[in-house]
């Protein structure tokens, strides 16, 4: 019914196997156990193993509807920086990014047809990352998105989020989250740090993907860095006798050098906003007093740091990362949201030292209960078996809810300036969603 995948030929096989018995067996016949028999059972039993194994854990799954008023448009900005690229080895290389916009529109979308879920080069970078052939993933083309690429923005200006992806993860994986926040009337600038993304595909037809090669070498001594953390949480220390030894840790950890080359990437794109307000496909769209940052993972660390370093940052959040550096000595000027996975007691809360100061203005600690680091991707609907996918206990569509309605909240607060949308009221609504509001550094 949906059409030929592969991940069904184990099923198509059993359905030519069940008519040829239905024609060619005689039902009524007694039967006679042979070696020959014996071994057709056990390749029938394999087959079936199989075929139920593999549209389950690669499915085409149903992402969720967004329940904002505007439709979701896409577009995509290429900008060739003056900045050395860092990562390759000719020096003559110049930092190249590509950036998926998701804004909202009013445009009549009855007659058209949504983008493909994820672009090719993302998909390669996925099918590379875990040993498939890229032509494993084209069963993602009949996955039903949200978004429709280049049709017009709505009419008046709206807040801009800058968006941040995980280290070495799809940048456009993240339909459910950003697709949301665009149809509530945000433009989302979908952030692609070129060579530390799956992959990128740019408007002359070359591409970059992961490079393997330069994470092995910057992450060479990572555990000589991260080990006194590690010895700190096991040997049982106090939060303030582990306090110093994190603190000088996190300093040197390769990732602060990561997340620092991201913070860059960011402020140079807020540079570029008033020049796309003026034409292209977002010509006076932005509201660029209403500025917010926010990422995942690695990316959320490095939006942390945007707000750190920009002024023109007016709210922040993080899912679910650990911001690097020298935040540990430092607080927020602006409201910030932190929402982390619900890690199990032994994982190292190295976060709790980073935030120790937390901000001057607002600041949201949250935690979603039951979920996994990858519950804040589209993982958990394009692999829903969480010990595959490393993802929680928690309802992916759930989790999703939860996390979008706070991003959502927080942003309407703090940026919209709206007053019936203050995040906390979420934990009263959502069982699985801790909250604390802190304000100045105490508690409220």
């Amino acid at each position: 019914m949906e059409g030929w995948r592969w991940q069904m030929v184990p099923a198509y096989v059993l359905l030519v196997l069940v008519a040829w018995r239905l024609k060619a067996v005689d039902g009524f016949a007694p039967v006679k156990f042979s070696w020959l028999r014996g071994l057709g059972y056990v390749l029938l039993c394999l087959l079936l193993v199989i075929g139920w194994v593999l549209p389950m854990v690669l499915p085409v799954f149903s992402l969720p509807e967004p329940k904002g008023s505007y439709q979701v448009g896409t577009a995509l900005i290429y900008e060739q920086t003056d900045r050395d690229e860092e990562i390759t080895e000719d020096p003559n290389d110049k930092r190249e990014l590509l950036y998926k916009i998701w804004y909202p529109s009013e445009a009549d979308i009855t007659n058209m047809k949504a983008e493909p879920y994820v672009d090719q080069a993302s998909r390669a970078g996925f099918a590379t990352k875990y040993g498939l052939p890229p032509a494993a993933l084209d069963y993602l083309d009949k996955v039903q998105t949200y978004v429709y690429p280049g049709i017009s923005v709505a009419n008046g200006r709206f807040p801009v989020l800058l968006f941040s992806h995980g280290y070495g993860s799809k940048a456009t994986g993240y339909y459910a989250l950003l697709t949301e926040l665009a149809s509530q009337g945000y433009i989302v600038v979908n952030m692609n740090h070129t060579y530390e993304s799956l992959g990128v595909s740019f408007p002359d037809g070359h591409s970059a993907s992961f490079d393997y090669d330069y994470q092995r070498r910057i992450s060479a001594n990572a555990m000589e860095t991260i080990e006194p953390i590690a010895n700190a949480f096991k040997q049982g220390l106090n939060y303030e006798e582990r306090h110093p030894v994190v603190r000088e840790a996190i300093k040197d950890y390769f990732e602060g050098a990561i997340q620092e080359r991201w913070a860059q990437d960011m402020i140079g794109t807020i540079d570029l906003l008033e020049e796309w307000n003026a034409k292209g496909p977002l010509k006076g769209a932005l509201d660029l007093e209403r500025l917010g940052v926010f990422g995942h993972s690695v990316g959320g660390g490095a939006a942390g740091k945007v707000a750190m370093n920009d002024k023109r940052i007016k709210a922040a959040a993080n899912l679910d990362g650990i911001q690097w550096g020298t935040m540990i000595d430092s607080s927020y000027h602006v409201p910030y949201l932190y929402l982390s996975a619900d890690w199990p007691a032994e994982h190292e809360d190295i976060n709790a030292h980073v935030y120790a100061h937390k901000s001057q203005d607002l600041f949201y600690e949250c935690k979603l209960r039951q979920s996994g680091h990858p519950n804040f991707m589209d993982i958990p609907f394009m692999v829903p078996v969480p010990a595959l996918a490393g993802t929680g206990t928690i309802d992916p569509y759930e989790g999703m809810e939860i996390s979008s309605s706070l991003v959502a909240s927080f942003f309407d607060t703090h940026l919209k300036q709206l007053s019936d949308t203050e995040p906390e009221k979420l934990s009263v609504v959502y069982d699985l969603l801790e909250l604390r509001v802190y304000e100045g550094g105490e508690e409220r």
